[in-house]
């Protein structure tokens, strides 16, 4: 279990941190609004070099340790536990093939799977949205 530096701890934090290393932030996803998402995903930061004025550790595009630590922190020294990284591809919840289906396609099966997106997506079949414009 690596370091974790809060957002009060963010010149600490700066101080400590060695160059070309990532460090990982939380980000907390809300689930009734991306129901299936993953509830927290982690980013990671690398610092490749200082700031000019400040002297404090910064990323390629010039964001500050301090800064990270104070509006995204905690700051975690190591990947958290049990999380996928945001950058990572999403794992597939549903879709036309069952799982761990492995065989080639053909031409009916491809066709009939084009028929149930065409028929589950048409855009005068679905149903209209709240508001005073109908």
């Amino acid at each position: 279990m690596g370091k974790v530096w809060k957002p009060t701890e963010a010149k600490q934090f700066a101080k400590q941190l060695k160059l070309n290393k990532p460090y990982y932030v939380v980000f907390r996803q809300a689930t009734n609004l991306a129901p299936y998402e993953d509830d927290g995903l982690y980013s990671a930061y690398t610092f490749t070099s200082r700031l000019p004025f400040t002297g404090n550790a910064c990323t390629d595009h010039g964001f500050s340790a301090v800064t990270l630590c104070q509006n995204f922190g905690p700051v975690h020294e190591e990947p958290p536990a049990g999380m996928r990284n945001i950058a990572d591809a999403p794992p597939q919840v549903a879709g036309p093939v069952p799982e761990g289906y492995e065989a080639y396609l053909d031409e009916a099966e491809i066709r009939g799977l084009e028929k149930r997106v065409a028929d589950g997506s048409h855009p005068n079949k679905r149903r209209r949205t709240g508001g005073w414009r109908v």
